[in-house]
């Protein structure tokens, strides 16, 4: 037989390992990791304040985001625990020439409590903070 191999007889088991199962198995895969990971990235819903002014625009940006719920606060979309604001982001700024953070606060966070979060920001050494807002609906 043209197949057997070199060195082989009829009868012999082969020992060719076969990789259909391992494709058929890795392709499903494939197809639920691409259905599954849009469900993943969510944003957190934040009801930001209306403004005139214009957008934040960068490519590497850092926001702190504040939902209604004050127990964590996110880092571009990361939570973080409220005790250990200050560590990360001395942490994330430790080699960063650019010193800005845009912070996302919802309406219903009261307003001390965001001066509260710009105070531990300003003192883990960020020199600016941005104060993240929405255009007003159009009418």
């Amino acid at each position: 037989m043209a197949l057997a191999g070199f060195g082989k007889k009829e009868g012999d088991p082969l020992s060719d390992i076969n990789v259909t199962p391992l494709v058929d198995v890795m392709l499903v895969l494939l197809v639920i990791f691409m259905i599954t990971t849009p469900l993943f990235e969510r944003g957190i819903d934040v009801n930001l304040p209306q403004t005139v002014s214009s957008n934040i625009s960068g490519a590497e940006r850092v926001i702190v985001t504040i939902p209604k719920d004050k127990n964590y606060v996110y880092f571009n979309s990361q939570p973080v625990n409220r005790e250990l604001m200050k560590s990360y982001l001395q942490q994330i700024f430790k080699n960063r020439a650019d010193k800005t953070v845009y912070l996302f606060a919802d309406k219903a966070v009261p307003y001390g409590e965001v001066l509260t979060i710009m105070d531990e920001v300003k003192q883990a050494g960020i020199e600016t903070v941005g104060l993240a807002t929405e255009p007003p609906a159009q009418k």
